[in-house]
C-alpha cells in the first residue's frame, strides 16, 4: 500500500512549464523536438501534448511569461530576455538559448524613424511620440537616457505610423531588411536578447522541479550546440596522421584508433558543416579512405 502510495505521487507530479506563443513558437517546439521532447499542437489549442508524461505545457504569449512565472503559476518557460527582464529578481535564469524565429542572430529592439528624420540621437526626441509594443522597455531607456518623451504602445503595424502618426518607433528586428525596404533609420539599440530558460523561485526550490529543469535545459544545449556540426570518421595511413591533424578543426583533438592492419589508424571527429565540402576533399588527397560524414543531434560538453 505504501509502496503503491509512493509509486501515485512520483507519477503524478508534473513540471508546469510555458512556451512562447506567436513567432516564437515553431522555432521553440523544433528545437525542443531536437531535445528529445516531442510536442503536439492544434491549430487552436493552447494546452499542447507531449511524449513527456511530466511536463504540463502552456502556450503563452512571450511578453506575458515572465509575469506568470513571478506569481508562481507556471514552474518555468522559455522567453526573450526582454521580457522578462521586468521580473528579473522572482526569477531564475538557468540558460541562455542562442536561437531566434528566422535566423541564428539575436532579437534586437532598436530605435526607428524615417531616413530622411532630423532625429539623429535619442536626445532628438525630448518631447516627442514614440509608438512600440515593448512600452516599459522602451520607458526605462528612455529615463536610463534622461529624455521625457510619450510612449504608446503599438498593437501592430508599427512600421507604418512613423512620421504621420509619431515621430519615431521601437521595434524587434534580427536582420534590419525589412526597415531598410520601409525606408526607415535605426538611431540605436536598445536590448539585443535572446530566449532564455526561466525558472520561478518557488518552483526551483523544489527538488524534483528543479532537477527536472537542470535536465531540460542540458538537452537544450546539447541540441543547440549540434547545430551545424557533423560528425566525421575516415581511415588513413599513419604515415599521413600529422597532416591530416593539422587539416582538422575540431570540439577537442580527434579521437584516433589503431587499425588491425599495421601502418593504419581510425579518426573520427566534430567539424562545422560548412567546411565539410572543401575539407573531405583535402583528406582524400592526404590518403584518408573510408570517410564518412554523418548528422549529429546532440552534443553535450
Amino acid at each position: 500500500m505504501v509502496a503503491d502510495l509512493k509509486l501515485s505521487q512520483v507519477m503524478s507530479k508534473k513540471l508546469k512549464i510555458a512556451l512562447p506563443k506567436g513567432s516564437l513558437q515553431d522555432p521553440t517546439i523544433k528545437l525542443l523536438e531536437q531535445a528529445g521532447y516531442n510536442i503536439y499542437t492544434s491549430s487552436r489549442g493552447l494546452r499542447p501534448d507531449s511524449d513527456d508524461g511530466e511536463l504540463d505545457i502552456y502556450l503563452i504569449r512571450a511578453q506575458e511569461i515572465g509575469r506568470y512565472l513571478a506569481s508562481g503559476f507556471i514552474d518555468c518557460g522559455i522567453t526573450g530576455l526582454d521580457w522578462a527582464s521586468n521580473h528579473e529578481d522572482s526569477l531564475v535564469d538557468l540558460a541562455e538559448l542562442p536561437y531566434s524565429r528566422a535566423t541564428v542572430r539575436p532579437t534586437k529592439w532598436v530605435l526607428v524613424v524615417p531616413e530622411d528624420s532630423p532625429v539623429q540621437t535619442v536626445q532628438d526626441l525630448e518631447g516627442k511620440r514614440i509608438a512600440t509594443e515593448g512600452v516599459e522597455i522602451t520607458r526605462n531607456y528612455l529615463e536610463k537616457n534622461n529624455v521625457n518623451a510619450e510612449v504608446e504602445y503599438s498593437w501592430g503595424a508599427t512600421e507604418v505610423k512613423v512620421p504621420d502618426l509619431v515621430d519615431a518607433i521601437v521595434d524587434v528586428t534580427e536582420t534590419g531588411a525589412s526597415l531598410r525596404a520601409n525606408d526607415l533609420r535605426i538611431v540605436d539599440t536598445l536590448l539585443t536578447s535572446f530566449p532564455h530558460f526561466y525558472g520561478s523561485r518557488e518552483a526551483y526550490q523544489d527538488e524534483w522541479k528543479k532537477q527536472k529543469m537542470e535536465r531540460m535545459v542540458l538537452m537544450l544545449q546539447a541540441a543547440l550546440e549540434a547545430r551545424g556540426k557533423v560528425g566525421l570518421k575516415m581511415n588513413l595511413p599513419e604515415k599521413s596522421l600529422q597532416d591530416v591533424l593539422e587539416k582538422l578543426p575540431s570540439l577537442r583533438r580527434p579521437t584516433i584508433s589503431r587499425l588491425a592492419q599495421d601502418g593504419w589508424v581510425a579518426i573520427e571527429t566534430i567539424i562545422e558543416d560548412a567546411v565539410a565540402r572543401n575539407l573531405i576533399p583535402d583528406l582524400k588527397e592526404l590518403g584518408a579512405e573510408g570517410i564518412i560524414e554523418y548528422p549529429l543531434s546532440k552534443i553535450v560538453l
